[in-house]
């Protein structure tokens, strides 16, 4: 490696990105790592099993996650899959975690151009990682052979470099269909960056409780994901029933999660839980007075009470006649999100 020695403690999070993507990591391996760390000025730390650098940074060491059991199955001679810098910290909660992720990524956006692939980790993060509660959104910077990631850990932001074709390999495979085999969502453009992307297949949602925990992961945490990636969300849903497949919901995300409701005549959408522009005014800036005329206004970062409005959801999908989960569809328009192609793959639900 050709990194300069030197502390980096004193580097802008944009000077950290460019140092780390100018490392020659030659295959991750061991002698090649603490060449550099030894570039950057940091020391090796920790244990074999969960090694660090000493970086000197205020926002915490860096970890280096060698390859083990769950990682090995994925690589190509690597001793390492992936190095996470803290670059900032936040208070708890989804509110302050969203503002310092959306301050982190504006900064890198700046300096290393637009990613060219953002989404969200879910509830299992590459190599089954778990991620914080309040969401897990990312921004990426796709390269060959290294790629470069903003991460949402569990004190704040991450900076997260990492060899491309392991991380990728482990996500391809997770494709194999059965129930929840991946979660969250998954956004690419027209970078050229991501020439031979390869996108997994995705996996069907069998039951009602299934749609009930996929909508209710997805929708607790869209108002703090959208807010952290700096960007809006319109998801029709549409219901497949005897009588065609009419729009059932309008799901709108932004700083706020609004949920609009197009029950047929005979659904008693008031009992199911749905109001009026009368009781929730926020949506007024969503959608005129009576179009839909049933509505919710679910809360920003941290609000929407997620299993209650996957019930709802649910519950008057069933009411207007959807016999079962391949009936509730996510409309194609959902796919584009400010110039990205998304695929909710944590939904388990058929778009068209």
């Amino acid at each position: 490696m050709n990194e300069q020695r030197g502390s980096t403690e004193e580097l802008s999070l944009a000077d950290l990105a460019r140092r780390l993507l100018a490392v020659d990591t030659g295959g991750w391996t061991p002698d090649v790592v603490k060449a550099f760390s030894d570039g950057l000025g940091w020391t090796q730390g920790g244990t074999a099993e969960h090694p660090v650098l000493v970086t000197g940074r205020p926002s915490g060491d860096a970890r280096l996650r060698p390859v083990g059991t769950y990682e090995e199955r994925y690589t190509d001679g690597e001793s390492y899959v992936e190095l996470a810098v803290p670059v900032a910290t936040a208070a708890p909660g989804a509110v302050a975690q969203a503002a310092a992720f959306r301050a982190a990524g504006e900064e890198l956006t700046a300096a290393l151009g637009r990613p060219s692939v953002m989404g969200s980790h879910g509830d299992m993060g590459p190599f089954y990682d778990s991620g914080p509660s309040w969401g897990a959104p990312f921004l990426r910077w796709r390269g060959s052979p290294d790629t470069l990631e903003l991460r949402a850990g569990k004190a704040g932001p991450e900076l997260v470099l990492q060899p491309t074709d392991p991380a990728e390999n482990w996500f391809w495979r997770q494709g194999h269909g059965e129930e929840h085999a991946i979660s969250g969502f998954f956004g690419s453009n027209r970078d050229p960056a991501n020439a031979g992307l390869g996108f997994p297949g995705g996996w069907t949602a069998r039951s009602w409780e299934t749609v009930t925990r996929s909508l209710s992961d997805f929708l607790g945490a869209l108002p703090a994901e959208a807010v952290a990636l700096g960007v809006g969300f319109g998801m029709p849903f549409y219901g497949r029933t005897g009588g065609g497949a009419p729009l059932l919901f309008d799901v709108t995300c932004g700083d706020r999660l609004s949920i609009g409701c197009f029950a047929p005549d005979g659904v008693d959408a008031a009992a199911l839980g749905w109001g009026t522009v009368a009781e929730h005014p926020g949506t007024a800036s969503v959608w005129r007075d009576d179009d839909p005329l049933w509505r919710v206004d679910a809360g920003g970062p941290g609000e929407p009470k997620g299993r209650a409005l996957a019930e709802m959801l649910v519950a008057t999908a069933k009411a207007a006649g959807v016999t079962e989960p391949a009936g509730l569809i996510v409309g194609g328009e959902a796919e584009y999100v400010d110039g990205y192609h998304v695929r909710y793959y944590g939904l388990g639900l058929p778009t068209g």
